[in-house]
């Protein structure tokens, strides 16, 4: 009973402080083996012959464990030269290469250098094409350069990203930059989209060619699967499954009525390819085609395109969890996500993929007498991802180019640390931890397993800066968490995101779910908001007994020309169910927040412009860690 009365984050704390002080122990005197992308597989390990694969050290570290070598008793530590580790399959971190608090195994860079596991192929041999490439505007002949599409495996792949020299190209589109057309009608009875003629250039080859439309808190990427110009309209369908959800499923809606009508932008066509930073890759015919930005030498320049889906796996299971392990000073970058290409995108909050949606009529279900639809949810991947795992640390290190999450922990996950970390250049959302609905349950059916522990709990998300996540799918956020218990979100700087800041919470329920005891404290969430309506810096749902939102700082929050009400966001948003929340001392220029259908127990004390100054200048990242800040720019 004493136990309880402990707050979570002094609990939190003394646990990562007693980690530390073992993990500083062990590696005094823990068994070294060295990595570079200059060594070689049959090398001894040692810093002077070090190997050149991760998972070749990995593979040596779990046989010192195996045969119980004495070297190992304090650990060890595989430790990582600087430069690009190019990976063929992600790093799978398995149960047999457990740790113990005294004897963790550590992954970390060697000291002052940068290693890079790599799920990315470099793209060669750029040439200025020969004649004229039909398709291509005009403004764009004689400009760009072109390559040949690379392998991975023995055959040529898929991508929808490319990096110059680690800055993001823009997939052709139409318009170009931040603009957007306007849909002029919106037909689900015949599932048609009607947009203006004007928009659309004469294509050739529609194939490949997708709609990425405005849906309020969320965007919808719709392979399209004809295109015919009638007049001063174009009538557009698409391929299935992406039409059938995207007509049939209520929310997010795409709203067209005399007041407003959602906005949209066509991408991957030749014909779009009209402006410096475009690309667009020919997969009949094997090129890449690419229109260098001013000071780009494509003599020189690193071309990345991503190949694996993600970089890591941390992988256990509930009998035989992976444990005490840590990464420090780590980058992961470069991971792709196809699905989009195969199946459309239609997500329903958070970057959760609709499988099945639609209206329910009359209302009502066993478990929610109003509601008025059902949904059924796929869950996006991540670069790094953690499941059956406790006692995983990410200390110091990069999350950077990749298409969909930064890292997740998944299910079954307990006493993880991600501190002093940088997601930067994420395509969903930054970090993304507990159950967001099982595949085969529908998402507002509470989540609350007999077996406690698949739920992701006791974890700490502290001194990271979270910025540009979301820039793929713009309904991503910088920290989301669905179903999580004793969570702490504590002192992240989290900006430039095109929806909400830290989302905690699934379900839309007041009932009786997992949820309790979340910790969200002296965050600094600004900048955000940038593209999507009905957002928040703070935004959370459903039942959480104990849950705290405190001493946060909040601003600048600007809505986009293009959302249908401009009013309509707020700097802490407590949404459909919350209940037993307390929300104090959280700084923000006006008192603006949402409390929309909550349910009991929810406190709201001290919120607003005149919280105490040194709140708001505590909040965000802890002096050790403003380094980062400093780094990045």
């Amino acid at each position: 009973m004493l136990m309880k009365m402990i707050p979570l984050r002094l609990l939190l704390a003394g646990w990562l402080l007693a980690f530390a002080f073992s993990a500083t122990a062990g590696d005094r005197t823990a068994a070294e083996i060295w990595v570079s992308p200059d060594g070689a597989d049959a090398n001894a390990g040692t810093r002077e012959r070090p190997l050149a694969s991760v998972s070749v050290a990995l593979r040596r570290a779990r046989e010192l464990r195996r045969l119980a070598d004495a070297s190992a008793k304090n650990g060890v530590r595989i430790i990582l030269r600087g430069g690009t580790y190019p990976l063929t399959s992600p790093l799978l971190v398995r149960s047999e290469d457990s740790g113990t608090k005294a004897s963790p195994t550590i992954i970390e860079a060697a000291d002052g250098e940068r290693p890079v596991l790599s799920g990315g192929i470099t793209v060669e041999r750029w040439r200025k094409p020969e004649g004229e490439i039909a398709g291509l505007p005009a403004a764009a002949q004689g400009k760009v350069w072109v390559a040949d599409a690379p392998e991975f495996g023995g055959r040529r792949f898929g991508f929808r990203q490319l990096w110059v020299d680690g800055s993001k190209a823009i997939w052709a589109r139409q318009p170009n930059g931040d603009a957007m057309e306007r849909l002029l009608a919106w037909d689900p009875a015949n599932a048609e989209a009607w947009i203006p003629a004007a928009s659309v250039p004469t294509i050739r080859d529609a194939s490949g060619l997708e709609m990425v439309i405005d849906q309020v808190w969320e965007i919808a990427v719709l392979r399209v699967k004809s295109l015919r110009v009638e007049g001063d309209r174009a009538r557009v369908s698409f391929e299935q499954p992406d039409s059938r959800i995207e007509f049939e499923h209520p929310w997010p809606p795409v709203i067209v009525d005399t007041n407003y009508h959602a906005p949209f932008f066509l991408a991957n066509a030749i014909e779009f390819l009209d402006q410096p930073g475009e690309w667009f890759a020919d997969t009949a015919a094997g090129s890449i085609y690419y229109w260098p930005r001013p000071g780009e030498d494509m003599g020189r320049t690193k071309v990345v395109v991503p190949a694996l889906e993600s970089v890591v796996h941390v992988e256990g299971s509930a009998d035989r969890p992976v444990g005490n392990v840590r990464f420090k000073g780590i980058s992961f970058a470069y991971a792709t996500w196809l699905r989009p290409s195969v199946a459309g995108h239609v997500p329903l909050q958070a970057g959760m993929f609709l499988l099945d949606a639609y209206r329910l009529s009359p209302p009502g279900t066993a478990y929610a007498h109003g509601l008025d639809n059902q949904a059924w949810i796929g869950r996006p991947p991540a670069g790094v991802s953690v499941r059956g795992a406790h006692d995983v640390v990410f200390e110091r290190c990069r999350f950077e180019h990749m298409a969909s999450a930064g890292v997740d922990f998944q299910w079954g996950t307990h006493d993880d640390v991600v501190e002093g970390c940088v997601f930067r250049d994420i395509g969903g959302n930054g970090i993304q931890m507990g159950k967001f609905s099982d595949e085969g349950v529908e998402t507002h059916v509470p989540y609350n397993p007999t077996d406690e522990g698949e739920i992701c709990q006791r974890e700490r998300v502290a001194d990271n800066l979270v910025t540009d996540c979301g820039n793929e799918d713009w309904g991503c956020v910088g920290i989301g968490v669905g179903y999580g218990r004793e969570i702490a979100i504590e002192h992240n700087e989290v900006r430039d995101l095109p929806y909400t800041g830290i989302s905690v919470g699934w379900g839309w329920t007041k009932a009786r779910n997992c949820m309790r005891d979340n910790f969200i404290h002296a965050n600094h969430v600004h900048h955000v908001a940038t593209r999507l309506g009905d957002t928040g810096g703070i935004y959370t749902l459903s039942a959480q007994p104990g849950t705290v939102v405190s001493e946060n700082s909040i601003h600048d929050i600007v809505m986009s020309q293009y959302v249908p009400d401009p009013e309509h966001w707020f700097y802490l948003y407590l949404d459909e169910g919350s209940s037993f929340i307390t929300v104090r001392d959280n700084w923000c220029p006006a008192e603006r927040f949402m409390k929309n259908a909550n349910g009991p127990g929810t406190r709201w004390q001290n919120n607003g412009p005149k919280v105490s100054v040194r709140i708001k200048d505590a909040a965000g990242l802890e002096p050790a860690f403003r380094d980062l800040l400093t780094n990045e720019r």
